[in-house]
């Protein structure tokens, strides 16, 4: 397959991918970027915050209640009715199919050009691969991010008017300038941490069910009725849930510095900032809601990629 033709088609197969797993876990999401957010969700279910004098002197600010995911969903449902849990949609299906259509095509493309210079398919290959793709999807679609951060952030009555994307981002830059969609990116660049635990992780198991199914031929390996279709979604749940658990903080980190007019101005500065008023584990809220919406999302976004790919290449 020629190489533009090839690009072309992980771009379409990417795109798909992220747009279908967008639309079905959407709901997930504004939970999730609620809790994750220093006030703007807890707010209308905290007391407000207070602050109390320690022993050395030093002010200091009691650790927030802990709000589940239940209690947090049906209270916008409540206050906000259920248009409020798709939130952020709008921003998202405009930037995700872009987004991961950047994201597989640099993939493919960087790990092709790594196979012919170093050990094909090592797991260099693939860490390497992972973080350009990562990187360039970040900084690209960043500004994108940001207003659907924002938007969902927004509390607002059921009778309230909306505040659009379009809106949202002509506010972000007359207040803070093209500087302002930008906020976030150092989180985001961390993140790559996860893209590569997680590519490491399902190429090394999508290789170990080819090994293990070496009578079937390729045309049944994506066929739905066939075990590798499961297997190869099960790769993707398992890679993802270990990425994430292990890279979580940096998706608080990112909320926190997205937030308008926010006091958190660095990555560093925040971590410190989270851990010394909530707690270390106030880097982990919302992981829960994060792992109920990304795993699935994740699975229906690689097994849509690759079945495009796989169909597409018997053409």
């Amino acid at each position: 397959m020629p190489d533009r033709q090839s690009t072309a088609l992980h771009l379409v197969a990417g795109g798909f991918g992220g747009t279908a797993g967008a639309i079905l876990t959407c709901p997930l999401e504004v939970v999730k970027t609620r809790l994750q957010s220093s006030s703007l969700a807890l707010r209308p279910l905290c007391f407000p915050a207070v602050q109390m004098q320690g022993l050395s002197g030093t002010w200091i600010r009691p650790a927030l209640p802990t709000v589940g995911a239940l209690e947090l969903l049906r209270t916008i449902l409540e206050k906000e009715g259920i248009r409020s849990l798709f939130r952020g949609l709008g921003p998202n299906l405009i930037g995700v199919a872009p987004s991961r259509a950047i994201y597989f095509a640099v993939y493919s493309g960087a790990k092709e050009k790594l196979n012919t210079v170093l050990v094909p398919e090592s797991k260099k290959v693939h860490m390497l691969s992972a973080a350009c793709a990562g990187i360039t999807s970040s900084t690209l679609m960043n500004p994108i991010w940001l207003v659907k951060t924002r938007i969902q952030l927004e509390a607002r009555a059921k009778d309230e008017r909306r505040t659009s994307g379009f809106q949202c981002a002509v506010r972000i830059y007359h207040t803070e300038g093209l500087r302002g969609f930008y906020r976030g990116i150092s989180a985001s660049y961390a993140g790559v941490s996860e893209t590569i635990i997680h590519f490491v992780i399902y190429e090394a198991l999508k290789q170990r069910i080819r090994e293990h199914r070496p009578f079937l031929t390729p045309a049944l390996v994506f066929s739905p009725n066939s075990q590798d279709f499961f297997g190869v979604m099960a790769a993707a749940a398992a890679s993802k849930t270990c990425a994430s658990c292990i890279a979580y903080p940096h998706e608080v980190i990112r909320t926190r510095l997205r937030e308008e007019g926010s006091r958190y101005r660095s990555f560093v500065q925040t971590l410190q900032l989270v851990v010394r008023e909530e707690g270390p584990l106030a880097l982990y809220r919302g992981l829960l809601t994060h792992l109920t919406r990304q795993i699935p999302n994740t699975a229906i976004v690689m097994v849509t990629y690759e079945l495009i790919i796989h169909l597409a290449t018997k053409m």
